[in-house]
């Protein structure tokens, strides 16, 4: 049996299928590979965001609590968790060349790629696709982006706020026409790997796509969908448009209509790939499974983006469906999954021996074998910020979600998940029982009380009032 995992950055879980919440949102392809699969309807990941997430489904062991030390220099930031996959961990993609598997890796996720990272390890074959963000591609003058600039940020231009989306334009200032975009990069190449591949089954095939994450920034008729007829500036970093008086209710609708757009158009790339493995005859012998590291905010509660702060479905909740040749689709499954369950599942279905993970096999749950494997969840988000036990923790079962700083106690929210679906008032003091049995939660997977202290200092070098600016480390 082949498998295909797709990884799509940034891409909510609740527009994908017959269930989903933001039912206006065009993803026909996923929709349809939706009622071909098993969903499992409550994924979550186990510690968060982008590098986080990866090393969890690329290794099947927790990354939180964060507790390395490793070598950051050459690349940035340095959040806790962020950092390479530990040597003496075995990936996914390890595991199966060992065992005879023809492996490949096509991502635009640059984060994978910077020094020391090694998240190519195990892939006989890996495409970097460059440009992505502020993938440190591509350079030039101010004078040749300026023009490419001003229809996303405020003027005059404030230069040194925007260099992290400069250099994003830098990178693609070549484009000419949708086929250029990253996203259509990947999903081609992608293509291109089965068909140079496909002969030397059984194949791991991983796509690692960074859209939909920022910049928002879809071919314009994607996001004219949502919000036609606009002429206003296009803030594809929804930050960008924040100076002077901020964002009217208009900029606030079309940055939505910007997501939205992206979300549609790497579908339609997604639904290129899958159409690919149709023609080529592969359904019947490829599990393929649709995955994403973490969601965003739309002004659910009032911004965008996503961070420790708001430990919400949109934020912490993950796609992930499975489309098995063997197996009846459109099922969708209830119990609690995580993301470092990914490896030791794929490894059951292919029947090699999973030695080392913290993850578990989730398949009888498909398989009805049980109706769960775990009766809660927990999931720690790093804080983009220097020091140890930086960062939130979120407990969330049937019928609560419960978050907290790890290294202040007081900073509790308690959601009533019966009462207060979309989780809009905290009732923390309400319930001192219930924040005293998750709190004890968050301990047993910290192993030590809160506050915590943890040994991941991410630059030693560096004094605690080190912070970020546009995505980059500068002093106080």
């Amino acid at each position: 049996m082949n498998v295909i995992c797709i990884c799509l950055d940034t891409f909510r879980a609740d527009m994908i299928g017959k269930n989903k919440k933001l039912s206006f949102v065009e993803t026909p392809n996923l929709d349809a590979f939706a009622a071909e699969s098993v969903v499992f309807d409550r994924a979550f990941g186990e510690c968060q965001p982008t590098l986080q997430t990866r090393r969890s489904l690329f290794t099947g062991r927790r990354t939180f609590p964060w507790r390395y030390n490793f070598d950051r220099r050459g690349h940035w930031h340095h959040a806790p968790g962020w950092h390479k996959i530990p040597p003496e961990q075995d990936t996914l993609a390890e595991i199966l060349v060992a065992n005879g598997y023809m492996t490949g890796l096509v991502a635009d996720t640059y984060h994978m790629f910077k020094p020391t990272m090694n998240y190519t390890r195990g892939f006989v074959t890996y495409d970097f696709i460059r440009g992505q963000e502020s993938d440190n591609w591509r350079f030039s003058t101010r004078e040749a982006i300026e023009d490419l600039l001003r229809p996303h940020v405020r003027e005059p231009i404030n230069w040194d706020r925007h260099t992290g989306l400069m250099q994003y334009l830098f990178n693609q200032k070549f484009r000419q026409s949708e086929d250029d975009y990253s996203c259509a990069r990947v999903f081609r190449q992608a293509g291109e790997w089965l068909e140079e591949n496909a002969g030397n089954a059984p194949f791991f095939l991983w796509v690692d796509s960074f859209d939909p994450h920022e910049p928002w920034d879809p071919p314009t008729e994607y996001a004219d969908r949502y919000m036609p007829n606009w002429d206003g500036k296009d803030f594809i970093t929804p930050g960008a448009g924040r100076e002077g008086e901020g964002l009217s209710d208009a900029e606030i609708e079309r940055i939505k209509a910007l997501y939205f757009g992206e979300v549609t158009f790497v579908d339609r790339w997604v639904g290129h790939l899958l159409d690919k493995v149709a023609d080529m005859g592969l359904k019947g012998d490829t599990v393929v499974m649709v995955m994403s590291d973490h969601g965003t905010q739309v002004m659910d509660h009032g911004q965008f983006g996503k961070g420790a702060d708001v430990l919400r479905p949109y934020n912490t909740q993950l796609n992930w469906l499975v489309r098995h040749p063997n197996v009846t689709g459109n099922q969708h499954v209830s119990g609690f999954v995580q993301a470092h369950d990914l490896l030791p599942t794929v490894l059951g279905l292919l029947d090699v021996p999973c030695q080392a993970a913290d993850g578990l096999d989730i398949w009888p749950l498909v398989t009805r074998e049980t109706e769960a494997v775990r009766d809660h969840v927990v999931i720690g988000w790093a804080a983009f910020s220097n020091g140890p036990a930086t960062g939130r923790a979120s407990v969330r079962d049937d019928l609560w979600n419960y978050t907290v700083s790890l290294d202040d106690v007081e900073k509790e929210e308690l959601f009533d998940l019966s009462a207060d679906p979309d989780e809009d008032t905290n009732v923390v003091h309400d319930h001192p029982e219930v924040v005293a049995l998750h709190r004890g939660r968050v301990e047993a997977v910290i192993h030590q009380p809160l506050p915590a202290v943890f040994n991941e200092v991410c630059d030693p070098a560096l004094a605690p009032s080190a912070m970020f600016v546009n995505g980059r480390k500068r002093m106080r």
